[in-house]
């Protein structure tokens, strides 16, 4: 067999990273809360369609995505919960029953009421009898080709019942590919966090009604697996709270903002970016930014750094113009020139960095904010910039920038990575990105979320390289939302772009250049 094929952890990795530009075009803008979502639920049951006409096309969906991913099943497991989830499960059950797939229920819902019970009690009629949580023990959970997660969905609060968390562990040592009705059992819908010790590893989750914001974001790439949407004909999506809306950011529609060339075009148009960065020993980071900068269309970039540095990046990019910085006044020229900044690439925290953030902070020039440029301001957050600016912190200066300010979040709403990105911003009113696995993008106009990237970003210098490509986009004049939404993605789809064609492991910082060449242009 051609080792392509096998479906290992890293072959399903490379193809939803070649599928992933496919996959979030096809997923709606919104995306929601289990609370708000249940209000669309309650309104469309309202509306005339029974709750268990939706289960139905639930089912109804959960069958023909099967069928169409793996046509030859003979036989499946169906896990089912205790609430309107496992009512799913029960009517999939009967739907794949009646078309030759053999099928085993396995039941850990109590006390079922309203249209679960009721699509209980019509598996049964057609003779299939569940079996019991008190059989579990004894239970191969591998006899079946396939596994439906049909537990949980997002009625999920609090802590997993341990014989719950029991069964999920189980069915996802089966290693046989699991399809999660809604949400992958475990899985919190809110926040893309692992509610407990354990949750579903899903080779296919199938989403109803509205997209849960948790499905892409901190551990949900672990556990969702393929994502797939269907709105069971619920057409109405008015009705719910605006001040908690989320977007999916989508590459082709933000790469509109991208500014023309015409044929007359000239350097001076696209901007001149300023970055600043590179103490002693780091002269890589403020490179990496400078030079993915140039490929995303700045017209000019210029190199703030320690003059022990300037010949070797004028060596390794020499279409770039790299000034030694001794004292803060050489930078007042360098910043009048400059249509946007980028400050914080391996700029450090000693006196001479702090000083050139200090320069910075009173001039109208929109910023980037980054590295190091961020644990300055945690530390010294009068040293924050006036002007328009991105701010670009991982998990770890998130942290230290909420931990600067007062009143402190809960501890426990640190996990909420929503929750940190919307206090970063009402407390700094800079557009905030939240790196990690499902990038948030929060701003006084919107928050949205990135389904593009994946783990390869995972290496030095990466963080780096996101900050030049927002840098030119501030520099060829696009506002700091915009700027930082379409950046955001292109780093993101250019990952993923690298990964399609390479595999999962060895991909370094530098090997975005490439990529983001070709994705602008492909986009373009």
């Amino acid at each position: 067999m051609d080792a392509s094929t096998i479906n290992t952890p890293r072959n399903r990795l490379r193809r939803c990273c070649a599928e992933r530009a496919a996959t979030v075009a096809a997923l709606p803008d919104e995306l929601y809360t289990a609370a708000q979502v249940r209000v669309l639920d309650r309104r469309a049951i309202a509306a005339g369609t029974p709750g268990i006409v939706l289960m139905r096309r639930a089912a109804a969906a959960v069958l023909a995505e099967l069928q169409c991913r793996w046509p030859s099943c003979k036989s499946v497991l169906v896990c089912c919960g205790g609430g309107n989830n496992g009512g799913d499960g029960y009517l999939f059950a009967r739907l794949a029953h009646e078309r030759g797939i053999g099928v085993t229920v396995l039941e850990l819902g109590q006390s079922l009421v309203g249209d679960a019970a009721t699509a209980r009690q019509a598996l049964i009629a057609d003779g299939i009898q569940p079996v019991a949580l008190a059989e579990v023990d004894s239970f191969d959970f591998a006899s079946s080709e396939l596994i439906v997660d049909a537990l949980l969905g997002t009625g999920l609060t609090g802590e997993l019942r341990a014989d719950c968390a029991d069964v999920i562990a189980r069915m996802n040592a089966a290693a046989v590919p699991i399809i999660s009705v809604d949400l992958p059992s475990g899985l919190c819908s809110d926040t893309g966090n692992v509610v407990g010790s354990v949750a579903i590893e899903a080779a296919l989750t199938i989403s109803f009604i509205g997209l849960k914001r948790g499905l892409l974001t901190s551990d949900a790439a672990c556990h969702v697996g393929e994502l797939v949407f269907t709105a069971l004909e619920v057409e109405h999506r008015g009705g719910v709270d605006a001040a908690a809306s989320v977007y999916l950011a989508k590459l082709e529609q933000l790469a509109a903002a991208l500014p023309a060339r015409l044929g007359n075009h000239y350097k001076n148009r696209s901007g001149h970016l300023l970055v600043v960065g590179g103490d002693y020993g780091m002269p890589g980071a403020p490179l990496l930014a400078a030079r993915n900068a140039l490929r995303c269309g700045a017209g000019l970039v210029s190199v703030a750094t320690r003059p022990e540095h300037v010949a070797a990046i004028v060596a390794a990019q020499p279409e770039l113009m790299a000034h030694g910085i001794e004292k803060t006044a050489d930078l007042d020229a360098l910043i009048d020139r400059a249509s946007a900044v980028v400050i914080g690439p391996g700029l450090g925290q000693s006196a001479w960095s702090g000083q050139l953030l200090q320069r910075c902070k009173n001039d109208k020039t929109p910023l980037v904010i980054d590295a190091d440029a961020l644990n300055l301001v945690a530390r010294y957050p009068s040293l924050m910039p006036v002007a328009d600016a991105v701010l670009t912190p991982h998990v770890g200066e998130a942290r230290r920038l909420l931990d600067s300010s007062e009143p402190m979040p809960l501890p426990e709403q640190l996990t909420d990575r929503f929750i940190v990105a919307a206090t970063l911003l009402e407390r700094y009113q800079k557009t905030i990105v939240l790196k990690g696995p499902g990038t948030i993008v929060a701003s006084l106009h919107r928050t949205c979320l990135c389904g593009y990237g994946n783990q390869a970003l995972a290496t030095a210098g990466t963080g780096d390289v996101l900050s030049g490509v927002i840098g030119a986009l501030l520099a060829q004049g696009l506002s700091t939302d915009v700027a930082a939404e379409l950046g955001v993605c292109l780093h993101g789809a250019a990952a993923d772009q690298w990964v399609a064609s390479h595999g999962s492991r060895g991909m370094v910082a530098g090997d975005l250049t490439a990529q983001l060449t070709l994705l602008l242009n492909r986009l373009i």
